[in-house]
């Protein structure tokens, strides 16, 4: 396996890891989602579907990373927002009107438990690792994208990061 079907998969785990994470957190801690956080769940998940489809048609790779960095980048503009949000006293992130029309979006009826926006932005939550949770997507949205910019410059399948593989 090359290493750019190698990093492929591998944005792939760790998308769906943190989304898992995220289940993980709203399940069993009640931590529930906010309106921002369902739009990073969804940030996501675009970019692990990006990669997938990297993978099955490699001949489209420039392109799917191309939309994975655009979604990375919404991904940490939202993140960034919330992490402004919570910064501030006390009041709504003004995301909170967008619950319903969030919830009725098919995805979210198809995966209610993973796409509804249930929970109020301004919640406060303990840090994990020193870091709040908009805080560590902002910081997976950057690997993300710093990713999708290598594979996109990589010049051929075989080389990507540092090297070529020998085989």
């Amino acid at each position: 396996m090359n290493r750019t079907k190698t990093a492929l998969i591998l944005i792939i785990l760790a998308c769906s890891g943190l989304l898992g994470f995220a289940l993980y957190l709203q399940l069993v801690l009640d931590m529930l989602p906010c309106p921002l956080c369902v739009m990073q769940r969804y940030a996501f998940a675009l970019i692990a579907l990006a990669c997938v489809f990297a993978l099955i048609f490699p001949n489209q790779q420039r392109k799917s990373m191309a939309a994975s960095a655009v979604f990375g980048f919404i991904g940490a503009g939202i993140a960034g927002y919330q992490l402004w949000v919570i910064s501030q006293p006390p009041g709504s992130c003004g995301a909170d009107p967008l619950s319903g029309p969030m919830n009725s979006f098919f995805v979210a009826q198809l995966f209610p438990v993973m796409f509804k926006a249930n929970g109020l932005c301004e919640t406060p939550y303990d840090p994990i690792l020193g870091l709040s949770i908009p805080a560590w997507a902002l910081t997976w949205f950057l690997v993300f994208i710093l990713a999708s910019f290598t594979l996109i410059i990589s010049k051929k399948k075989e080389r990507v990061f540092f090297g070529k593989i020998r085989g």
